[in-house]
């Protein structure tokens, strides 16, 4: 009997660990259906975004294409929200830009780092982590990347050569050659752009057929849904047939993608080392070129999996666990750098256009992740056709809807501080991607140990002068309580002893005791006492093993207030009856 228990135990624990194991056993055919049409649409607009990411990340085009398989794969075993899709990213692609040096190798060794990173996080139950990065910070700098993102595009629109990456040089030098603009890649790069938005409004504005309309009705709205659903593949089909025809015809006024290689990628474990021109760059070396990429780049793939994770898990009434979705992501990256992709996160647009198409499982990936695998054994001497700007056209249409202009005026109503690490983040980004990372993260940091070592403290004159904290207290608040303490009560005419109302410290630690023990031997020393009250019990447990000379409690505020005015060292306490350390108190 006792075994029993024990089994169910293992069979939960492995269940919580594969997550497959959950929805598996009561897999159906209606279910199969639906992950079919979610896989192929979520397909549709995978390929065309790989493709367009590569160039945001500086890697060749195939890379793009490399890194957006194996994420589906793991997720489907691993993953623990249906809707999530994994796969390169427009922040993703522009944090490899800024660490990997336009090298492939670089980029690959760094998934492999980031996803064992992420692996050891996940089984460290270091989730937490992401707590610390405020909702500002993470507004700042997806804001500043989607004009990043944007501007780095322009040069495609405009089919300009040899623009720098670095923003501000690059906002300079196209401007300064914008006479140099190719008319053919500008007029078709707009086009594309219009008619991205407009199948976008087009999708957004669309009713939902009902299920008594006539079949025209349905059919009718499955095509436009689906239209504006691949409207990334369909305008890339349509630019790639328009630079065809101008091939055929003998002149080409579009800058093209270019040769791509055909075939899967080898399957084998990232280099360590990379050959230069002047000898071998070692292991040692690359890792200190990455720097700070190898916190940014993990914690930033997590950030965005477990943030999209739990938007649709909210709207779709299921819990995820975020450490779950660490070991998701490490083991989604550390296998992708053996099939040569480059770092991955969850995509925010393709989870969307999943859970729109009424996918019911993960295994919607696997389809997604074979119809990748199919254009590259098959397709990718098709996309030399595809023109530059149209694939910037793809990017651009992706990344604009990440600039929040109204989180601006939303902090400013709610609370201007919060502005500060916004600022911070959102500016510095457009220097360093990692400087407005940090920074922003550090201001924050600031913010918060500013608020805890300095809480807000209310004093009440009566007979006692009665003190509040308007938070928990901690060590670095304890001057700020001290000075605050002894000067209203030394101030005060006649001098008044001092009641402490502890109702919102909930813990405390030595430093804390030590302080108090100063504070009281301080009030001591001109006539007057401290006492407490409303202690929680764990916070009692400690003063009371502290073992404070003349330590006095009072169950409530208003029997503090009753009681007020005892004499250092006497007997005014009145008893503690709330909890069981009452007999330890001192008679």
């Amino acid at each position: 009997a006792p075994a029993m228990p024990a089994a169910g135990a293992r069979c939960a624990g492995l269940r919580r660990r594969l997550p497959v194991l959950r929805w598996l056993p009561r897999y159906s055919l209606a279910w199969l259906q639906l992950d079919l049409m979610a896989g192929l649409t979520v397909g549709l607009t995978v390929v065309p975004q790989a493709l367009a990411y590569a160039e945001v990340a500086g890697l060749p085009l195939q890379y793009g294409l490399y890194s957006s398989f194996m994420g589906c794969f793991v997720y489907c075993f691993l993953g623990t929200a249906k809707d999530v899709t994994l796969g390169p990213t427009a922040i993703m692609s522009l944090l490899v830009s800024s660490y990997a040096f336009r090298e492939p190798v670089y980029a690959i060794l760094l998934a492999f780092l980031s996803g064992c990173i992420q692996l050891a996080m996940g089984l460290l139950h270091l989730g937490f982590l992401l707590d610390f990065i405020s909702c500002p910070v993470i507004k700042g700098f997806t804001s500043a990347a989607s004009i990043t993102i944007s501007f780095n595009q322009v040069k495609n629109i405009l089919g300009l050569q040899g623009i720098p990456r670095q923003f501000f040089l690059q906002v300079y030098e196209t401007l300064r050659r914008i006479g140099e603009t190719r008319a053919g890649d500008a007029v078709l790069g707009l086009a594309c752009l219009a008619a991205l938005a407009g199948l976008r409004a087009m999708k957004s504005r669309l009713p939902r057929a009902a299920c008594m309309e006539p079949l025209a009705a349905r059919l009718s709205y499955l095509i436009v849904w689906t239209s504006a659903t691949a409207r990334n593949a369909l305008v890339v089909l349509f630019a790639g047939l328009v630079a065809y025809s101008f091939q055929v015809m003998g002149s080409q006024p579009l800058t093209l993608t270019g040769s791509i290689p055909q075939g899967l990628p080898a399957f084998r474990l990232p280099r360590f080392s990379m050959a230069a021109p002047n000898g071998t760059i070692p292991f040692r070396s690359m890792v200190e070129d990455m720097g700070v990429g190898l916190a940014v780049v993990p914690l930033m793939g997590l950030l965005e999996t477990v943030a999209i994770a739990k938007a649709f898990a909210s709207q779709n009434d299921y819990r995820i666990d975020p450490n779950q979705e660490l070991l998701a992501l490490g083991f989604a990256n550390i296998l992708g750098s053996f099939v040569s992709s480059y770092p991955i996160t969850g995509s925010f647009g393709r989870t969307a256009v999943n859970a729109q198409s009424g996918v019911c499982t993960p295994a919607g990936g696997l389809v997604t992740g074979a119809l990748v695998l199919l254009s590259l054994a098959y397709l990718t001497s098709l996309f030399y056709y595809i023109p530059k700007a149209a694939l910037a056209a793809v990017i651009i249409s992706a990344v604009v809807p990440m600039f929040d202009a109204g989180i601006f005026r939303t902090l400013w109503r709610v609370k201007r501080l919060d502005l500060v690490p916004l600022c911070v983040t959102f500016l510095l980004c457009f220097w360093e991607v990692q400087y407005g990372i940090v920074a922003g993260v550090l201001v924050s940091g600031i913010l918060l140990l500013y608020s805890i070592a300095r809480p807000p403290i209310k004093v009440s004159e009566g007979d006692v002068l009665l003190v509040q904290l308007g938070s928990s207290l901690h060590f670095p608040a304890m001057e700020c309580l001290r000075d605050a303490v002894c000067s209203r009560a030394l101030a005060a005419s006649p001098p008044r002893s001092v009641v402490l109302d502890c109702c919102h410290i909930s813990s405390i630690d030595y430093t804390v005791v030590v302080g108090l023990a100063e504070l009281r031997q301080e009030l001591r020393k001109h006539g007057l006492s401290l006492a407490f009250c409303s202690l929680q019990d764990p916070v009692l447990k400690v003063l009371l093993s502290a073992d404070l000379e003349g330590f006095q409690h009072f169950p409530s505020r208003e029997e503090a207030e009753r009681c007020g005015g005892a004499e250092p060292g006497g007997g005014g306490m009145a008893p503690f009856t709330s909890t069981s350390e009452s007999s330890l108190l001192p008679a």
